[in-house]
């Protein structure tokens, strides 16, 4: 058998022939067909990448429209935490300014609260403390009946100013044009009205109030009101004038407490701004049970004010 093979090679200078083993040939036949396999394989490779960059191109795009649209919200989401931090600062300046009034509150009313009370502990302790000094401010004479100009004549010992004799003064006369409008300083029952010719005070009205106090005014040019009525705090009861044992027009004032007169001036004084000073002037009043009697109205259930028993009074000259 012949393992050569002959390649004839023709060109200017002639005819050349070349004579090769046939392991040679099938090298080269291989060799060739791997190179060409290599062009495929690699043609193959470079369409796949091909496609992938296209991919990638793609879900680049796709990325970068993602990151435009969480770069958008993360905006959104920084504008609206920082709405609500302005939010929380704007509600923290309204509790200090809450916090601040309720210490004005507390101030006020006397109230001491603990260091740890909550700011809900502390507004729930002052609205209650709050309701009960409105019921005391509408049940227990405060403030001046008629516009304050004055007091003329004090309580306590004095000179009679038509008798001439040395005796116990039990009202404050308050200075007052003749028709000056008397106004009750808290609710009550109008117990007398009218003409009261055994006692001097000429023209005379009698309140009584809640939880054993009554107030008195003498000396009336008239009577707005009649006996046996409501009036509530604030409401026209009379006019001021110089009936009776009167040298001059003024208004006699009295505050008695079961039948005890009192000094009308810390009464006539008595305000929500000076709220505790009462409690110190006026020794004759048991303030911490009638406090204690009207927490106990303040309780859940209790719908009505206690009831008193009622105190005649007798009049003194």
């Amino acid at each position: 058998m012949d393992n050569h093979f002959t390649i004839t090679i023709h060109d200017d200078h002639g005819v050349k022939q070349l004579n090769l083993h046939k392991v040679i040939k099938k090298i080269l036949l291989y060799s060739a067909l791997f190179i060409i396999g290599i062009f495929v394989v690699g043609g193959g490779i470079i369409v796949y990448l091909d496609l992938e960059v296209d991919s990638i191109s793609v879900k680049k795009v796709e990325l970068e429209a993602n990151l435009d649209a969480l770069n958008s919200k993360n905006e959104e989401l920084i504008a609206s935490i920082l709405d609500k931090q302005q939010h929380l600062d704007d509600k923290k300046d309204e509790l200090l300014v809450v916090s601040d009034k309720l210490n004005d509150i507390e101030e006020l009313i006397g109230l001491s609260h603990p260091e740890t009370s909550s700011l809900t502990q502390r507004v729930d302790i002052a609205k209650l403390s709050s309701a009960q000094m409105n019921l005391i401010m509408q049940h227990i004479p405060n403030g001046s009946p008629i516009e304050y100009k004055g007091i003329t004549s004090r309580f306590g010992y004095r000179e009679h100013p038509t008798l001439n004799r040395r005796e116990f003064h039990r009202g404050s006369d308050m200075k007052a044009k003749m028709n000056t409008p008397i106004y009750a300083p808290s609710d009550a029952i109008v117990e007398f009205a009218g003409p009261h010719k055994s006692s001097g005070y000429g023209k005379l009205i009698i309140l009584d109030h809640n939880y054993g106090f009554k107030t008195l005014y003498g000396h009336l040019s008239k009577v707005a009101i009649k006996s046996g009525t409501f009036v509530a705090k604030g409401d026209l009861v009379g006019y001021t004038g110089n009936s009776g044992m009167s040298n001059g027009p003024h208004l006699h004032y009295e505050v008695r407490f079961v039948q005890r007169a009192l000094n009308p001036f810390w009464f006539i004084k008595w305000t929500y701004a000076n709220y505790n000073q009462i409690f110190e002037k006026e020794k004759k009043v048991p303030w911490l049970s009638l406090i204690t009697a009207i927490t106990a109205h303040q309780q859940p259930g209790a719908t009505t004010l206690p009831s008193l028993p009622k105190v005649q009074l007798s009049m003194v000259k």
